[in-house]
This record gives C-alpha cells, structure tokens and sequence, in this order.
C-alpha cells in the first residue's frame, strides 16, 4: 500500500511496509516513538517538490476543494503505473474519490488512515531526510499567507466590504464639504457678502474667490472660464458698490488655502463616486439599475452585506432605514413609515405624494428580488433590473394618470384608493351558549312568563284615599326626595298593604323569575326610612 503524504514543500509519498499494524488502531503511535521504529514501518519512495509559492498555492486549493491538481496527478502517473493493483492511502475521502475517477486507483480513507497520518506529522523530519527544518517553516508559513490571502479575495461575504466603506466614506466626505463650504462662505461674506447670494454653486463660488481674491481685483480678472457672462456682469457691478468690510492679505491666503482643500475634496469625492459606480455595477447590476449605485450602496452599508440584504424581505427593505420612526409609531399606535432609504431613488422622487407609498412598496418588492438574484445569481448580468424597472415606470405612469382599474367586476369602474385602517377589537366568546341542554329552554321558558306577569302587575292602577290611581314608581321618587309628615307616613302605612297582598298572590310566578336587584333596594330603603320616622314622632309624642 502506497501513502500519499501532502507538505507544504511538496508531495511524499511512502510505501507501507507493515499493512497489519493499521488494524491496531489504538497502539499505532507506539510505532512512531523513535525515528528508527517508523522508517521500520514506512519507506520513502518519491518527494515531489514544489516549484513556487505559486505552485504551492495552487495544489493548496485544490486539495481544500477536493480536486486533483495537475503536479499530483504527473507524480501518480509515474508511480503508479507499474503497481495498479496497489492501494493509495489519502486523508481526503474527496481527494480519493477524484483520484479514483482520473486514475482509475483504488484509494483508502478511514480512521486507520487518519491516524497514521497524524503519526507520520510527529515523525516528518525524521521520514523527509532531504528536507531541511528551515525550509519547511518557511514553506509552511508563505503557504499560509498566500492560501489566507486567497480565501479573503474569493470569499462571497468579503466582496462587497469595498462597496460598504467607499459608501460611508462618500457621506463623511460630504458632511465635511458641507461644513467647509459653511466655513468659507461665512469667512469671505464679510469681505463680499454680496457674491454668495449671486453665485449659489459652491464650487463655482470657490474657483472664483481662489482666482480673483480680494474685491478690487474683480474688474481687471477674467472669469469666462468660472461663470456664464450674465453671472460675471452681476458680480463685477456687485464688487463695485459692496458693503463688505476691508480684509487683509494675511486674511485671503487663509481663505485661499481652504477654497484648495475644498477643491481637492471635491476631486477625490468624484473619483471615489465613480469607484463605487463601477464596483456596483461588478457585484450588484440588477440592484443598481434599479434603485440607484448611492440608494444600493446604502442599503447594503445598512444590512452589513450583499447576502444579509438578500435576506431580508421585501416588508423590510422598503421601510430599512426608517427603524426608529418605525418602533415610534408602533409604541404610540400610529401609521408605520412607509419608505426609508428607499425613499432617495429616481422612481419614488418621480412619483406624486399620494402615490409615493404605492411606488416604495413596489420597489421593494422588485429590488428584494433582484439583490436575491445578484447575491446568488450565477451569471451577472441586469437583464432583470432593466425588465422590472420598465415594469415600474408604466405602474407609475397609470398611478399618476388615474386610470387604475378594477380587477374584478366591470372593467369601466375605476379603482377606489382608499386607506386602510387596522381596528383592534377584542371580542369574548359567549360559553352559555355551548350548553345545550333542554333545561336551559325551560329556565328561559318560565323566566319569559314571570316577566310577562310582572308587566301585568305594573300596569294595573292602585287607588288611594282621595280616588287618585297613580304608577308606582312616582310614588318612589317622591319618598326619596321630599321628607314625609305624620299624615303621609299613615298614608302610606295604607298603601303598603295592596302591595303585600299581590306579592303573596304571584308567589308562585316570583320564585321562577329572576327579580332585579336595583328595584329590590328601591323598595326597601323607604321601609327602613319610615319606621325611623315613625320612632322619631312617637318620642316626640310622649315627651
């Protein structure tokens, strides 16, 4: 059995003298203690040595991928030939199975081949005897750094960081331009106030203080090159009869020196832009096409890569950005955002108010799809984004026209945009009605006859002493609220007696009916009330 042995100098390979020692696993590394013990057991039969790092490098990637590199499969070639009925011992199952598909050798990758392959690491410089120590470190250690190297340049996640900081870099040079025009505006308007208000380009504005300085020198400076002629007419009669105040020398080479560093900015912020074009357009065409290259870049700065935006929903793209007045809104129960970053791009710009959340949740359905394609897409090309970007400018077109139609129905009614509201409604399940039990019909039976009979009761007339019939519940108010005398005390004492006399008739109708509370506390608080009343006038009798 032959063992193929991978270093970072190049390829061994050994011939197994002992093939028994492999099936006693668990005592193998007793025969690699000493030097001698593992040239008893292995014997070198060919090292193949690597011609560069380059060479290296190459043979490195191949064994991580599983495939047969081409310096491998010329050594295998040469020996193996003669000895076909031999087997190759490999530590890679994959690097076995392409060895066996190109050379047609049977190869063999267990656990038994793992461990003697850690045994043949402990004991190499004694089994490579050609090999200096020096050199293998130092193979070892380019080999490192180059596969290193490699595996960050060709790594799907790592690709798009360049677009994630040329785009944050992009809004850090923008925030200091805007500071630095500030600056120079304020600086040089109390010298000229007037030239900032006829010249509104910034960078237009700078080129002219840097060309001309000071005031005075405006009427004898050409600056056909900088402005239109209508524009230098106006700011030569301007300089004429400025208010500004007198500056001195010292006072406009500053000015100058920062009008260079705004300029140089502004040239760098330029290159940097079309940077950033180019590798969109490289990574994500589909995305770009559609939203934009600053609108894109963001959106992958602000998801962290082009796979984690991938992703992300459409729901969620449209409204990225917008995270802190989406949690507000939800907190305070109001309408969510509609649109975040997305809200920068051509076609929502486009697009009219009322019409602009229409558009944002359109987009972000299509830009989710295309950044799915061109994350895991095998061929990059924008034939997507260019097709679903036509599609959204007709959408807008007929949104803005109004002439949406309905998709059911008759197609001559026009669509009604109306807004929708969420109502949040909690509604509790009636358990009485699960009973269904012939019981229950005839509680509901008899309470429907006892309140039959209560109304009867109701509307039958009582007579008092003068021959008046008044309702009953009259004569309750007027117990609440006007104090009773002696006289109507024994009125009432009269009047009671009726009512007891019908209680004890309906009786039987009262114990099958559910009688209301309130009515009941009615009736019993004048009782209470008039046997009070009835103890204050005998005390007062007797005294």
């Amino acid at each position: 059995m032959f063992v193929l042995y991978e270093t970072p100098a190049g390829y061994a390979i050994f011939k197994l003298l002992d093939e028994k020692k492999l099936k006693e696993v668990d005592n193998l590394y007793l025969e690699f203690e000493t030097p001698e013990s593992a040239n008893k057991l292995l014997k070198l039969k060919h090292f193949e040595k690597f011609g560069d790092t380059t060479e290296a490098l190459a043979a490195a990637t191949a064994a991580v991928e599983g495939k047969l590199a081409k310096s491998l499969k010329k050594t295998l070639k040469k020996l193996v030939d003669d000895d076909v009925q031999n087997q190759l011992a490999v530590a890679d199952a994959k690097l076995g199975s392409a060895i066996k598909d190109k050379l047609s050798l049977q190869c063999v990758s267990n656990t038994g081949i793992q461990e003697l392959m850690r045994c043949i690491r402990s004991q190499s410089e004694s089994l490579l005897a050609g090999l200096p120590k020096k050199e293998m470190t130092a193979m070892s250690l380019g080999l490192a750094h180059s596969l290193s190297r490699y595996k960050l340049k060709f790594s799907p996640d790592k690709i798009d960081t360049m677009i994630v900081q040329a785009q944050c870099l992009l809004d850090d040079l923008d925030k200091e331009l805007n500071n630095y025009m500030m600056r120079a505006r304020e600086w040089y308007g109390w010298h000229f106030p007037e030239l900032g208000k006829i010249l509104t380009d910034n960078i237009a504005f700078i080129k002219t203080i840097k060309t001309v300085g000071t005031r005075d020198n405006f009427s004898t400076s050409e600056l056909s090159d900088i402005l239109p002629p209508d524009l230098e007419d106006k700011v030569k009669e301007a300089a004429e009869v400025s208010m500004g105040t007198e500056i001195s020398e010292e006072d406009i080479i500053n000015i100058v020196q920062l009008c260079d560093e705004i300029l140089d900015i502004h040239e760098y912020r330029t290159h940097l832009y079309d940077y950033l074009r180019t590798r969109m357009m490289a990574i994500a065409p589909n995305l770009t096409v559609l939203v934009g290259e600053t609108v894109g870049a963001r959106l992958i700065a602000h998801a962290g890569s082009l796979v984690n935006l991938a992703k992300h929903p459409a729901s969620t793209v449209q409204i990225l950005g917008a995270e802190k007045a989406l949690f507000r809104a939800l907190k305070t129960k109001k309408d969510t955002p509609k649109y975040g970053l997305i809200y920068h791009s051509a076609l929502v710009g486009q697009a009219s108010t009322k019409n602009k959340g229409k558009i944002s949740r359109s987009l972000a359905a299509k830009a989710s799809l295309a950044t799915r394609v061109d994350a895991f897409g095998e061929e990059a090309t924008f034939d997507l984004g260019t097709d679903h970007r036509a599609r959204l400018e007709t959408r807008l077109r007929i949104l803005e026209e109004g002439n949406m139609k309905k998709l059911s129905g008759t197609g001559k009614v026009k669509a009604k945009f109306e807004k929708y509201h969420a109502k949040s409604e909690v509604k509790l399940y009636p358990t009485e009605e699960d009973n269904t039990i012939p019981i229950v019909m005839e509680k509901k039976r008899k309470l429907s006859e006892g309140k039959k009979l209560i109304e009867e009761i109701k509307d039958e007339p009582e007579d008092d002493e003068a021959g008046t019939s008044e309702p009953p519940k009259k004569k309750k108010k007027k117990v609440k609220e006007e104090p009773l005398d002696d006289s109507q005390v024994a009125d009432e004492t009269i009047e009671e007696t009726p009512k007891k006399k019908k209680k004890k008739k309906h009786q039987d109708a009262d114990e099958s009916m559910t009688v209301d509370e309130p009515a009941i506390e009615e009736t019993e608080a004048p009782k209470s009330e008039k046997k009070k009343k009835k103890k204050k006038n005998k005390q007062e009798s007797d005294e």
